[in-house]
This record gives structure tokens, C-alpha cells and sequence, in this order.
């Protein structure tokens, strides 16, 4: 009989032979991953994986029992699973690993990327007499990008769906009076070449986020793209549908953190700060934070706007509006010009804008 430290150098010997199988699978992996990406299949096949475990239980020798050859070999497979993912990851056109410089969207004078930016208006476009009121005084306190929708999406059937290429044209004519760059959103694929000939910046909003159609569509636009985070979309998610765009030839994408959809009823949303420090780790795209719709209230939105801009945020979106009483959707959100005048104050995010909000 052998003895007892016979017995340990073999199961030590076995060990580090199992260590490298388990080595030269992964590695095996890679390859499978990248053969999988070039032929644009899933990276998780649960059929070939139930075929394999019976396959393994069938050739099982013992004295394991069946269960523990199919649970060990299981977790060997859900490993496998999770390094071909973290290398699908690193391999993203919207990873820091392909671009380590963070990347600058550029329209007009206006740089998003290398200075923090101020992107507010109304959430609706409703007439030209309130998008002459609100731009004038926007561009008097220092604000270069002027928001406005002409197609709202809102869950409501019957509520107010914004005024269409109307609204367009009044975006497009107040930007160009103020000489302000302009962005609003874009619903559906038929809409791009519409919504591409008024507006400087398109807006995919939190709903559209999954509309993979949309994304790919947008790939293949010469225009700059705000990607908002959906309401229930993980970090990891947001980058995905990011490199739709990025990977369909567009590289000019804006992420937006916009808050997500908790059990919280305080705010409308819960304002996910940690993801903007997280996306600029993984990710060279400028991030912007919009404390409106996270928040849902106008008395919170200046510390929401500091916090973004310490957490690294490249800019804010904020809801601003002349009369935010009468507005047409989302009025409980919108400040109005004094109110956004002390939101600048309060939350200190331009020198240059700071100083004009203290001069009106």
C-alpha cells in the first residue's frame, strides 16, 4: 500500500494536470470566441451544452455519480461562457482597450468631450414664440446646445406626441437665429432622413435604447448620436447598443445616463452616478447626465448636476422652459429662466456661464 504522502504527490501531480487542461480549454475558447464573432453567432449555446453534459454523463467511469460530473462540468462550461464574454468586451469598438484617448463629438464651436457642456431647452417644442423666448434667454447665460422634441414618444396614447416636422423647422430656424447647435430625438427609422435635415445632434431616448434596427440605421448617419440609457438597461447593455452605431461606421455617440427605474418614489427615476466614473472606465465615449428626467423635480436638479460633473460627466441635459406651468408634457420637471439661472449658479458647471447667470 502507498503511503500517505505517495498518495497527496499524486493528487497534487493530477491537480496541476487538470489546472492545464483547464488552461489549454480556455484558450480553445478564445478561438471559438473569435470564429463565433466572425461568423456573427450567439457566444452561449444551451442546446450543444445540454448535448455535451449527457454526452459526459454517458461516458462517465465513476465512482462520481452522473449529477457531479454534469455540475462540475457545468461550471467549467459557465466559465467558458464568462471569458469568451469579458474578451467580447474588451473587444468592443466602444471599449477604452481599442481607445485609450477619450473620444471629443465636435459640432460647430462646441466641443463634447473636452470641456463640460450645458445641453438644455424644453421637452417639447410647442411654437416658435416659446423657442424664441427660451433660446434667447439660453444663449444669453452662456448654453451652446438647445434641446427640443418634435416626435414624443409617451406612454400615454393621448397625450401630446409633439408637433412633428413643424416642431423640427422651429428647432432648426431658433438654433440658427442663436446660433445655437441643435438636438432632438429621432423615433424610428423612417424619421432619420427627416429628423437628419433640421437638427445638428440626434437623440435616441431611453425606449429606443433596445431598437436595434434604429441603432444599426444610425451607423450608417454622418451625424452626431445621444444615446440615452434605457429605464432598465444595465451599463454593460448601454455600451452594447452603443456599438451598433460606433460599429456601423458612426462614431460620433453621446451616452447619456438619464437615471433608471427602481422602487424608489421620491424622484421618477434613481440617478445612477456610479455608472458615469464606470463608463469612462470601460468606455471612450463622452457621457452626459440628464438630471431632469431623472429626477422628475426641479428643487434636487443642482446637486444631482454637481454630482455628475465630480463623477466625471462631460455635461448635463437639463429641461428649461419659459412658462413651465402651461407646458405641454413634463411640466413638474422643467425649470423656468430665473430658476435655470440659479441652477447654473448652484451648480457651478461654467466658469463662463456662471459669470453671465450672475450679471442678468
Amino acid at each position: 500500500m502507498r503511503t500517505l504522502e505517495e498518495l497527496r504527490g499524486e493528487m497534487n501531480y493530477l491537480n496541476h494536470a487538470l489546472l492545464a487542461l483547464l488552461s489549454k480549454r480556455a484558450r480553445v475558447s478564445t478561438e471559438v470566441l473569435a470564429v463565433k464573432q466572425r461568423d456573427n453567432l450567439p457566444l452561449h449555446d444551451p442546446a450543444r451544452e445540454l448535448a455535451m453534459l449527457e454526452e459526459l454523463a454517458a461516458a462517465n467511469p465513476g465512482p462520481f455519480p452522473d449529477g457531479t460530473i454534469k455540475h462540475l462540468f457545468s461550471e467549467i462550461f459557465r466559465a467558458s461562457v464568462a471569458l469568451m464574454e469579458q474578451g467580447q468586451a474588451k473587444g468592443l469598438k466602444v471599449s477604452r482597450t481599442r481607445r485609450a484617448e477619450p473620444g471629443v463629438v465636435t459640432v460647430g464651436a462646441v466641443r463634447i468631450g473636452a470641456e463640460p457642456v450645458v445641453v438644455a431647452g424644453p421637452c417639447a417644442v410647442e411654437s416658435p414664440e416659446q423657442m424664441d423666448m427660451v433660446a434667447r434667454d439660453l444663449k444669453r447665460l452662456g448654453v451652446t446646445i438647445l434641446r427640443g422634441g418634435a416626435f414624443k414618444p409617451r406612454s400615454n396614447p393621448y397625450a401630446f406626441q409633439g408637433l412633428g416636422e413643424e416642431g423640427l423647422r422651429i428647432l432648426r430656424d431658433t438654433g440658427k437665429k442663436y446660433g445655437m447647435v441643435t438636438v432632438t430625438e429621432v423615433m424610428d427609422v423612417r424619421q432619420i432622413e427627416l429628423v437628419s435635415a433640421y437638427a445638428d445632434i440626434l437623440q435616441i431616448g431611453a425606449r429606443n435604447m433596445h431598437n436595434y434596427e434604429l441603432l444599426r440605421e444610425l451607423g450608417t448617419v454622418k451625424k452626431p448620436v445621444i444615446l440615452k440609457r434605457g429605464f432598465s438597461a444595465t451599463i454593460e447593455e448601454l455600451l452594447w447598443a452603443a456599438e451598433y452605431i460606433v460599429g456601423g461606421g458612426n462614431e460620433e455617440v453621446i451616452l447619456c445616463e438619464r437615471g433608471i427605474r427602481t422602487f424608489e418614489t421620491q424622484t421618477r427615476n434613481t440617478l445612477d452616478i456610479s455608472a458615469v466614473p464606470l463608463l469612462k472606465q470601460m468606455s471612450w465615449l463622452p457621457v452626459l447626465v440628464d438630471v431632469s428626467h431623472a429626477a422628475g423635480r426641479t428643487d434636487i436638479l443642482a446637486p444631482l448636476a454637481r454630482a455628475a460633473i465630480a463623477a466625471g460627466a462631460d455635461g448635463v441635459m437639463v429641461e428649461v422652459h419659459p412658462f413651465p406651468a402651461v407646458a405641454r408634457s413634463d411640466s413638474r420637471q422643467q425649470l423656468d429662466i430665473e430658476q435655470f439661472a440659479a441652477f447654473l449658479r448652484e451648480s457651478d458647471l461654467l466658469t463662463g456661464m456662471r459669470l453671465a447667470a450672475n450679471d442678468s
